[in-house]
């Protein structure tokens, strides 16, 4: 028995489909101690879009520490903090002419869906919120309440008053119209359902298989929300900061969310950092009525700063976009055809091939698997597990692309010819 299974809970859940101990990382490898080096199609299950141990964001927050620059600051004002929002404001919010207050919250995303949720209630002076089947939004309590999985559920009882579960456009909901469903609900006094205080929705339902959400829907989802007072939260945690492309996943739709939730790659290295974007007429909170120990993560806001330092420094969208292509083409050709069961979903640099037809669970297991003993990191996701969801940084090159690729279809070939 290993020290980790003498000591770490049975929560432990990843080391157990990577079973190897990792000390190193650069760009989009990662190393292990036994030798061995591994491509990262997982990239901290979105966390590191600027990939490990990016050079420029290095070098900053390496500068910061060794000028004893403040760690831990609470919510005061610090320069680290300062510089952030300048920038923040400077090129993402002012450059998309979007107006929005920031709220940092606490250190992860669930902390800052927990207070979207909770502002929202507190606006609009109603309890009711609106999720979709297959969301996913955090472990924290309220989170779960409105994530759609029943099995990370199990253990909190009964979390789920007041949230009620919509269709999503997906499987047999894509021919039916869920946004009129959506309404007729809100319309009928006998549906036996209130008019929430939010809709909260992703744009990719990433955990819940790569499902993407049509533009149109996104458009009408906006309007009936607007038509009905009701507050549109877009959770923009794993699939934002570029993930799509655009640096909010939701842009492609043209329209604005009320509330936005960001975390994960917002930090730019993979410290801990989660904040919550709000119409300036949504921020009735009283001082010290929704804060956390941990939302003034000062590395992570120098780390935030030269994220989106690198980015104006190179044509980081277009680059995104041609490696989504590539992406596109490689699943399509090489992994699609393999059997008209097998099903390709993606937007820029996520994206899904879903066996839940061709082998389901135990075969997309049997897929990771071989792609780790292959040399390349990869996940699985959706509804039992079906999906083979690729999600690497942003920053990878092209031949490491390709090779992990490779790895995915030899993977493929090995399992079937066995």
């Amino acid at each position: 028995m290993n020290i980790f299974e003498k000591c770490e809970s049975n929560v432990r859940s990843y080391c157990r489909s990577f079973p190897d101990i990792f000390h190193r990382a650069k760009g989009s490898m990662i190393y292990s101690d036994s030798g061995k080096e591994y491509i990262d199609f997982f990239a901290g299950a979105g966390a590191l879009n600027y990939g490990h141990n990016h050079d420029y964001i290095k070098q900053k927050v390496m500068s910061y520490l060794d000028a004893d620059g403040i760690a831990h600051g609470l919510d005061m004002y610090t320069s680290a903090k300062e510089k952030f929002l300048a920038k923040f404001d400077e090129v993402v919010l002012s450059s998309k002419k979007l107006d929005y207050r920031i709220q940092f919250c606490g250190s992860t995303g669930t902390n800052a869906v927990e207070a979207a949720l909770k502002l929202a209630r507190k606006v609009k002076q109603r309890s009711g919120i609106f999720s979709f089947m297959g969301a996913y939004h955090g472990m924290t309590l309220g989170s779960l309440s409105i994530s759609g999985n029943t099995g990370i559920r199990a253990g909190a009882i009964g979390i789920s008053s007041n949230v009620t579960f919509m269709p999503y456009p997906y499987g047999f909901m894509e021919s039916f119209d869920t946004i009129e469903y959506i309404e007729s609900v809100l319309n009928d006094v006998n549906s036996g359902v209130e008019k929430p205080a939010a809709i909260i929705f992703e744009t990719v339902q990433a955990e819940g298989g790569v499902i993407i959400a049509p533009i149109e829907w996104m458009q009408r989802l906006r309007n009936l929300c607007h038509q009905h007072d009701i507050l549109l939260i877009c959770d923009d945690i794993q699939v934002g900061c570029g993930r799509t492309g655009s640096f909010f996943s939701f842009e492609r739709a043209n329209i604005v969310p009320d509330i936005v939730v960001l975390s994960k790659s917002i930090s730019g290295y993979g410290f801990p950092m989660s904040l919550l974007l709000i119409k300036p007429d949504l921020d009735i909170w009283e001082p010290g009525e929704h804060n956390g120990t941990f939302r003034g993560n000062q590395l992570a806001f120098v780390g935030a700063t030269a994220a989106l330092e690198y980015r104006e420094s190179c044509d980081f969208e277009q680059d995104v976009k041609a490696k989504e292509l590539f992406i596109k083409n490689f699943l399509t050709q090489e992994i699609a055809l393999i059997s008209e069961n097998i099903v390709i979903r993606g937007i820029g640099m996520i994206w899904g091939i879903d066996v839940k037809n061709f082998g389901g669970s135990s075969f997309a297991k049997t897929i990771t698997s071989r792609c780790f003993e292959l040399g390349l990191i990869v996940e699985r996701a959706g509804r039992n597990d079906t999906v083979i969801k690729l999600l690497p940084p942003l920053i990878i090159d092209i031949p490491t692309l390709q090779k992990g690729c490779l790895i995915i279809k030899q993977a493929f070939d090995d399992s079937i010819s066995n």
